[in-house]
């Protein structure tokens, strides 16, 4: 079995596993409706772990990503909302920021980790600024599109299925995902075949925040309204489900794939927890033991696939 393939093979073994669990504690929740619950918040999670895993690929890493989802639901939720070019133009004008900071972070050799972080209390503030308290509503568009109920399978399968395959293809089979990935194997490779750094990294910036902002407005469409803290969990998750996926924080070692995969599974792991009305401190624990227990077992496949 090749390395892609093993990486890829553990976190369906933790997803299937936490299902099988899911279901032998709850039969009730192998069905349409139980399904829907468990999985609500699977389609934002997904996107804003896709967000973060082209930041990851040309090793970066973005600790904003929570605060900005939050920004985007604000945004969507108020100016969106009430007027839409307005709302558009503001979150063209957000992607833009998020590429001018990949540029900033190559051409002055910052860490992104201090620049993503220093731009958290950047977007919060702006939130903050517009939705100073819990409020806002969907379009009405965007909360029909989050709601619909297809046949066979909740929306949030059919939509994480359409996320995976989107990114699968952008990531891993475009010319410009291929040099994402290049840029984060080898930067001095890239620079020699004659593709510009600069255009690379701020491009992987600017597709990342157009994930994100798809993101916040899956958030809104699905919780109908918005407020400056609603996705601050989303940065540690979005780390936690592409490093979940296979991913890994230096070589460009992405998945498209896993990244949807082990977003899953944490919403999973901490739908399930809601819905047996635990805490929700137990729910963050939970989701860090599911992460080392894949990650412990991601090493010993590693090893024994190495003494082969």
């Amino acid at each position: 079995m090749t390395p892609d393939r093993l990486r890829l093979l553990v976190p369906v073994m933790a997803l299937v596993a936490l299902l099988a669990g899911v279901f032998w504690m709850q039969p009730r929740a192998a069905s349409y409706t139980g399904l829907n619950l468990l999985l609500n918040l699977a389609v934002p999670i997904a996107l804003a772990t896709i967000a973060q895993m082209l930041i990851m690929a040309v090793n970066d890493l973005d600790l904003s990503m929570g605060a900005f989802v939050s920004f985007v639901a604000c945004v969507t939720a108020t100016f969106l909302n009430d007027t839409p070019a307005l709302g558009l133009l503001i979150l063209a004008a957000a992607i833009a920021v998020y590429a001018g900071l990949g540029v900033i972070i190559h051409l002055r050799n910052l860490p992104s980790i201090v620049v993503t972080l220093g731009m958290s209390f950047v977007w919060t503030g702006l939130a903050v600024l517009i939705l100073p308290a819990p409020g806002g509503s969907s379009p009405e568009w965007l909360r029909t599109l989050m709601t619909v109920k297809p046949p066979l399978a909740p929306m949030a399968i059919f939509a994480s299925v359409l996320i995976a395959i989107v990114a699968h293809l952008i990531v891993m089979r475009s010319t410009l995902g291929v040099r994402i990935r290049a840029l984060g194997g080898n930067e001095r490779t890239v620079a020699r075949s004659g593709t510009s750094i600069i255009a690379t990294r701020a491009a992987a910036y600017a597709l990342a925040a157009f994930f994100a902002v798809l993101a916040g407005m899956a958030l809104v469409g699905l919780a109908t309204s918005a407020d400056a803290n609603i996705a601050l969990r989303y940065t540690l998750l979005s780390i936690a489900g592409v490093i979940l996926g296979g991913g890994e924080f230096i070589g460009g070692r992405v998945s498209p794939i896993g990244a949807v995969i082990g977003a899953l599974t944490l919403t999973l792991a901490g739908s399930f927890l809601s819905f047996l009305r635990i805490s929700p401190d137990w729910q963050i624990g939970a989701q860090g033991a599911i992460l080392i227990l894949v990650l412990a077992l991601r090493l010993l496949f590693n090893r024994l696939e190495a003494r082969r």
